[in-house]
C-alpha cells in the first residue's frame, strides 16, 4: 500500500515536467489568437535516437518550462498518423504502402523527399516562416540555445 501511495505521488512530477503538446488543428486556432513561434519534432516509434532525444529534452526542467511558456511544440509521429492536416493552407493526408506508410506532412517538411531521416526539428516563427532546421538528435543546451536566439532573450 506503501509503495502505491509513494507512486500515485510520483505521476504528477512526471506529468508536470513533460513539453507541453499539441496537434496542427489545435495550432491553427491558437496561433490567431496568441502567436508563437512554432517547433515541429518529426520522429517514428521505431527511432531509438528519438526516443532517448524526448526523455533527455524532457528532463530538462529549465527547457521544458521555455518550451511551454514561449513556444507551441507539435510532437509529429511521421509513420502513424493518419488522419488528414490542414498546415499552411494545403491539405496532407498519410500515404500507404502496405503495412506501413508515411503522412504526406513529414515528407513536405523533409529536405529529403524520399525518406525523411529521424528524429527531424523544424523552428518556425511566428509568421509560420522557416528558421532552424535540424535532422538528427537534439541536445538540451542545444536546443536552449535556439530557442533563445528565436526569442530574442
Amino acid at each position: 500500500m506503501r509503495t502505491f501511495a509513494l507512486f500515485l505521488m510520483f505521476v504528477p512530477c512526471l506529468y508536470l515536467c513533460q513539453m507541453k503538446t499539441g496537434t496542427f488543428s489545435e495550432w491553427e486556432a491558437l496561433r490567431k489568437e496568441a502567436p508563437k513561434p512554432m517547433v515541429i519534432h518529426l520522429y517514428t516509434d521505431w527511432c531509438t535516437v528519438c526516443k532517448i532525444e524526448s526523455f533527455r529534452l524532457n528532463k530538462d526542467k529549465e527547457l521544458v518550462s521555455m518550451m511551454n511558456e514561449h513556444f507551441y511544440f507539435i510532437n509529429f509521429e511521421a509513420e502513424k498518423t493518419k488522419e488528414k492536416i490542414l498546415f499552411q493552407g494545403q491539405e496532407f493526408v498519410y500515404l500507404q504502402n502496405g503495412n506501413s506508410g508515411i503522412h504526406e506532412l513529414a515528407l513536405a517538411l523533409s529536405r529529403n523527399k524520399n525518406q525523411p531521416v529521424y528524429p527531424l526539428w523544424i523552428f518556425l516563427d511566428k509568421n509560420q516562416k522557416l528558421i532552424f532546421y535540424q535532422e538528427g538528435q537534439m541536445i538540451p543546451e542545444k536546443m536552449k540555445q535556439k530557442l533563445m536566439e528565436i526569442s530574442g532573450w
